[in-house]
């Protein structure tokens, strides 16, 4: 049975790990380190390469707008999922899920961009090193990252008005701890066939597109690795891209495997943790990964934290 509201007329409920009250108080503590701790060590990374003039290369200015966009990401979902462990309140307003809704789509799309153009990067730095600096300058860079930013944001504002218009069943209630567009879609009595479709397209060309790229790039990239003839430049050259696979691989994984995979029997329950590593880990894992484990990133902190040690 469909409702007639509009989005300012009632209130979404956000039933996130309703099924298993004895573990809230875990959740609540496992998720408030981890958004803390995304937060803290990004807005470090975001700090660290603003002060450093060392850092201000393509491959910082990436992980900078990486660090935003996680920051901004987390901060639309995890904040509302402690509110609701900690209170068992589960209402949210028409507006706000879709606001959410909006701010997830826009992240997750920006991070499939941002990580092609990481790929890129270090496909030019290690397989066309004589031509770096005039490939990968200053206008190419932002250019890159000022593109994934607005295709996303605009591709997201346009999906989520789309959905909006949307006709939903009575019982609003969303079996997930955020304003999933799958968990959504299951609500509503309106036919999804186009959208569906342009989901699927989406799919493909914001997610599966700059994934093969982002392969490509390292097939490249370790072949010629490859060539390298002493093992410590192979070692040196494989640090510097392992770090950046993993993160691909954990977040692309999840979020195209979860969009793509057919519905079966009790997944909405393995869908929400498995949502939890890329709304979760994965912004934590990126400065860790990509910086705070590099010796130069390093040095940059300890030099900054002497100074202010020393005064």
């Amino acid at each position: 049975m469909c409702s007639n509201y509009t989005i300012y007329q009632a209130n979404f409920h956000l039933l996130a790990f309703s099924s298993y009250v004895v573990l809230c108080p875990i959740l609540f503590s496992v998720v408030l380190v981890i958004y803390l701790l995304t937060v803290t060590a990004n807005i470090i990374i975001i700090i660290s390469v603003y002060l450093v003039s060392n850092l201000h290369t393509p491959m910082y200015f990436f992980l900078c707008n990486l660090s935003v966009q996680d920051i901004i990401y987390v901060s639309a979902i995890l904040p509302k999922l402690l509110f609701i462990l900690i209170t068992g309140d589960n209402r949210i307003s028409f507006q706000a899920c879709f606001t959410q809704m909006f701010m997830f789509a826009a992240c997750v799309d920006t991070e499939f961009c941002i990580l092609a153009s990481m790929a890129y990067d270090r496909y030019v730095a290690i397989c066309l090193p004589l031509r770096y600096h005039l490939i990968m300058n200053r206008k190419v860079y932002t250019l890159l990252a000022t593109t994934s930013w607005l295709v996303s944001s605009i591709n997201s504002c346009i999906f989520s008005s789309i959905i909006s218009k949307l006709s939903f069943s009575i019982t609003l209630n969303i079996n997930h701890f955020f304003c999933d567009l799958k968990a959504i879609l299951k609500m509503t009595c309106s036919k999804i066939g186009t959208i569906t479709i342009i989901i699927f397209i989406e799919i493909v060309f914001l997610g599966i597109l700059p994934f093969i790229l982002i392969l490509t790039s390292y097939v490249m990239i370790i072949s010629t690795i490859l060539k390298i003839h002493t093992v410590e430049g192979r070692l040196r050259a494989f640090s510097s891209c392992s770090s950046h696979l993993i993160i691909v691989f954990i977040f692309c994984g999840t979020v195209l495997s979860l969009y793509m995979k057919p519905e079966s029997e009790n997944s909405e329950e393995l869908d929400k943790f498995l949502s939890l590593l890329y709304a979760g880990l994965v912004p934590l894992l990126n400065p860790l990964v990509y910086s705070l484990r590099n010796k130069e990133v390093l040095n940059v902190l300890k030099k900054i934290t002497g100074r202010k040690i020393s005064r």
